[in-house]
């Protein structure tokens, strides 16, 4: 599994994408952002005259953002996560309930607005039609290829394995806080994805990747799937200490009232909402994170930060 380094714009760095040949056929998961200076990198180290097929663990900007680009001067098979599809199939559906709901955590109009333009900039990059739904696809079994859904930061982030290789896109970083992002429920099509929920759920799943090389999408490698965990559930923990006499959704209406003022970035605003209602979310069932920590057999190293927090 070769590495692929990416800068992007953004805030977060540089990305990585994987290739790997199965077979004889290339194979490229995850792309880089939709900038020119992204595509001339990507095509300096991959060949795309050679690649067949590109799969992407989330539709995040820096992740997927070239696959349009790719699909121009390659005959490769985009492969994306299932929630994604259902994401472009609605675009105006989801966009509207999306903006919805943004407002009615207490984003303004107008910031809401933004977010949702640059929300439907993105969901353009790929057409329906251009591309192949992962788990209704026979390619990732021909090839060999399994997949493990394990959303939080995202609804749609998927795991790939192939041999002892896990391709793990934003779901295992080191050091870095994934923003579990507030979103309409795709499954639904009604209120908010619970991140919580799902992360609880998914951290059950991690711990088949002990004993796999992860290769994540930012910074060069993690540590252990262990320590990775423990870093975040730590995170969390600190987050929750903070607002653990103001984690009610009266104080997130207060944050966000406050947040709204010209000076604060939509993006940043998004990410702030994000953050504190998956924390909240934490602080009315702590429980339910505790039996997923304690199922990975992690919750020692973390019992006393716990019962600092919930008592």
């Amino acid at each position: 599994m070769r590495q692929h380094t990416i800068q992007t714009p953004y805030v977060v760095g540089e990305v990585h994408c994987y290739s790997t040949e199965i077979n004889g056929e290339l194979v490229l998961f995850d792309s880089g952002p939709p900038t020119p200076e992204a595509f001339a990198s990507l095509k300096e180290q991959v060949d795309l005259s050679r690649l067949k097929y590109l799969f992407i663990t989330h539709c995040h900007i820096d992740h997927f953002g070239l696959a349009s680009f790719i699909r121009k001067e390659s005959d490769a098979r985009i492969l994306i996560p299932r929630a994604e599809d259902r994401k472009i199939r609605l675009r105006a559906e989801y966009l509207g309930l999306f903006t919805d709901l943004m407002t009615e955590a207490g984003c303004g109009r107008e910031k809401a607005g933004y977010i949702r333009g640059r929300m439907e900039k993105e969901l353009t990059l790929l057409a329906p039609g251009s591309y192949e739904v992962v788990e209704e696809s026979e390619v990732p079994s021909r090839l060999g290829i399994r997949w493990m859904s394990c959303p939080s930061h995202s609804q749609s982030d998927l795991v790939y394995l192939y041999d002892k290789h896990a391709v793990t896109g934003d779901i295992l970083l080191r050091n870095i806080y994934q923003v579990p992002i507030y979103d309409l429920d795709l499954g639904t099509m009604s209120g908010r994805f619970r991140n919580y929920d799902a992360y609880c759920a998914s951290l059950r799943q991690l711990a088949r990747l002990r004993g796999y090389q992860v290769h994540p999408g930012h910074r060069w490698h993690i540590q252990s799937i262990d320590e990775t965990i423990l870093w975040y559930v730590r995170k969390v923990l600190k987050r929750a200490h903070l607002i653990r006499h103001s984690g009610s959704a009266e104080a997130i209406g207060a944050m966000m009232e406050t947040l709204n003022g010209a000076s604060t970035e939509p993006f940043f605003l998004h990410m702030k909402l994000s953050e504190t209602v998956f924390t909240h979310d934490f602080l009315q069932n702590p429980e339910l994170l505790k039996a997923a920590v304690e199922s990975l057999g992690l919750f020692e190293h973390i019992r006393a930060q716990y019962r600092g927090v919930v008592g």
